[in-house]
């Protein structure tokens, strides 16, 4: 998963509130981190984004980030 899959995913299934999420979430299984300090760090963004989605309880068949396209540009 790419930074820009991530960043998509993020804003898709959160919207605006993923930003928030991202900074003020602390992740257990990601070392007491916020997904904004893991990405930081260098944990790869599928990581973040599948510990994020444990962690706020996102129903598994909506773990499908990786891959979404990107919108249209027009």
């Amino acid at each position: 998963m790419k930074l820009s899959e991530f960043e998509r995913a993020l804003e898709g299934e959160f919207g605006a509130f993923g930003r928030v999420l991202l900074r003020e979430t602390t992740l257990v299984e990601l070392g007491n981190r916020t997904g904004a300090e893991a990405l930081s760090r260098g944990v790869a963004p599928r990581e973040v984004w599948i510990a994020l989605c444990r962690e706020q309880e996102v129903p598994r068949d909506r773990w499908h980030g990786a891959g979404r396209p990107a919108p249209p540009r027009g």
